[in-house]
């Protein structure tokens, strides 16, 4: 039997104790169970509501026979593809489960504990928990009044302790993100020395913004750019993350990587998506579309949303209860949004952008709810 006391005392490290463990959105087969639903819409985990590509189920269809072997541990096909795409050698790139997965190479290989992660409030959590989980120091600031990551204070909080730096770009859950000019003002006072992760898995819906800083179009020895396969290439339940980096960066994360991730389907599932253009360009124009129709209903509403190059908005509800009740007066409905206590934001709630479909199920849940919503609680912006 486990002595969960001594345990406590003995095996598990302090920077453990109290971590909490990442929460995801709620799945749709739950809801449907809890609430006997069968019209459901998730807007809740940003994925891509069109789907995966059908070159990527193509691939991963014929791969199926060869479910008994071990996948290619160096990926080669995939990696190639990567490289061919980026202009890139395939030493300059790393794979892993999620770009979460690259993450937790990073703070493996390069944390140690008591060492010092400086990052902004209110962005990724998940990164939160990796670097937590080695007994590192997290130090964050402030974003701006406009949500934005804050690159003048981020940089007068470089310290000698400094070790990684860690920006989301476009940033979750705000949807907002850091312009060229920022960029290089931030890396103009980051040391040599200091790690700069740059998380960009939100890229392909940014791409387009004039003053977006792209991080391929730079070349920092001290620089790492996440992206994924997760999001707009709808290949979530696959989990493939990829990174850009220096070989010296590449080479040491290697060693702390696990053999064969990611697996024989993500893989193909990866390759195959990135060959389907066109279905991420129909994924892009569906996003542009139901951000302007989610944009203008939430203004018109006076919920006051935050300005997003993402495939989600989040908005300000006024208060904690307020995004409480909300969010269960929808899922009552079916339809699962993301409150953001985790984040630190608890008077606000992301939607995620779903098909035209599922965003009309929204549009009318909202409209279902609002009016009991203002003798509870008043919109925000009135």
């Amino acid at each position: 039997m486990v002595n969960k006391v001594e345990f406590s005392k003995t095996l598990v490290p302090s920077y453990l104790k109290d971590l909490q463990v990442y929460q995801a959105g709620k799945p749709i087969d739950e809801l449907a169970r809890e609430k006997g639903l069968t019209k459901i819409s998730k807007l809740a985990s940003n994925e891509n509501p069109l789907g995966p590509s059908p070159f990527a189920i193509r691939e991963m269809t014929g791969g199926l026979w060869d479910l008994h072997r071990y996948p290619d541990m160096h990926a080669f096909k995939l990696k190639s593809a990567l490289a061919e795409l980026y202009n890139l050698k395939r030493e300059n790139i790393i794979l892993g489960n999620g770009s979460e997965g690259i993450m937790g190479y990073i703070v493996r290989a390069f944390l140690q504990p008591n060492e010092e992660v400086l990052t902004c409030d209110n962005t990724f959590i998940g990164f939160y928990i990796l670097a937590r989980s080695v007994g590192a120091n997290l130090v964050k600031v402030p974003l701006t009044e406009d949500y934005r990551f804050d690159v003048v204070k981020l940089a007068e909080s470089i310290t000698e302790k400094t070790k990684i730096i860690y920006i989301a770009n476009p940033n979750n859950p705000t949807g907002t993100y850091i312009t060229k000019k920022e960029f290089d003002y931030l890396m103009d006072h980051v040391p040599g020395h200091v790690l700069v992760i740059l998380d960009e898995a939100y890229f392909e819906f940014a791409k387009d913004e004039d003053d977006y800083p792209d991080s391929m179009q730079y070349r920092y020895d001290n620089v790492i750019t996440l992206r994924t396969f997760s999001k707009a290439y709808g290949l979530s339940g696959i989990r493939v993350g990829y990174g850009f980096a220096h070989e010296f960066l590449i080479s040491n994360l290697s060693k702390v990587k696990l053999p064969f991730e990611p697996n024989l389907i993500g893989q193909l599932g990866a390759r195959g998506a990135l060959y389907d253009q066109p279905h991420l360009e129909r994924t892009i124009n569906n996003n542009r579309t139901q951000y302007t129709r989610t944009f203008n209903y939430l203004q018109s509403k006076d919920f006051n949303p935050i300005k997003s190059v993402t495939n989600f908005i989040a908005f300000k509800t006024g208060s904690t209860e307020a995004s409480d009740w909300m969010f269960t007066e929808l899922l009552n409905r079916g339809v699962i949004i993301r409150p953001l206590k985790a984040n630190e934001m608890p008077d606000f709630v992301r939607v995620s952008l779903g098909t035209p479909e599922e965003m009309d199920h929204y549009f009318e849940a909202m409209d279902e709810i609002l009016p009991e919503y203002d003798k509870k609680f008043g919109r925000p912006g009135k």
